[in-house]
């Protein structure tokens, strides 16, 4: 899990399908049988959070990516994650 994102409004983590799994061991059984990572964006302001995986996940890292490599404003991020927050459906709880 690598934190991405974080401000007063939003959150944004990488969550990565291997991560923690590197152990020495190369069984088939230690690792999962399909490698997937996903996004999870938190709206703060209405305290819901949305999950991206599978193709959502890919044209969501392109986006990462290219940020990276324009280093846009915050608040061009902000507008390019509230285009998000219509999914969000899950309310944030905490365990």
């Amino acid at each position: 899990m690598q934190m991405l994102y974080d401000s007063d409004s939003f959150v944004v983590v990488h969550m990565m399908a291997d991560d923690g799994l590197d152990d020495g061991d190369d069984t088939a059984m230690a690792r999962p049988q399909l490698a997937r990572h996903g996004f999870e964006i938190v709206d703060k302001r209405s305290g819901k959070e949305v999950y991206l995986d599978g193709s959502w996940a890919e044209m969501f890292q392109q986006i990462v990516l290219a940020w990276q490599l324009n280093a846009p404003t915050q608040e061009e991020v902000e507008d390019t994650l509230e285009r998000y927050t219509g999914l969000a459906q899950n309310p944030v709880l905490v365990h």
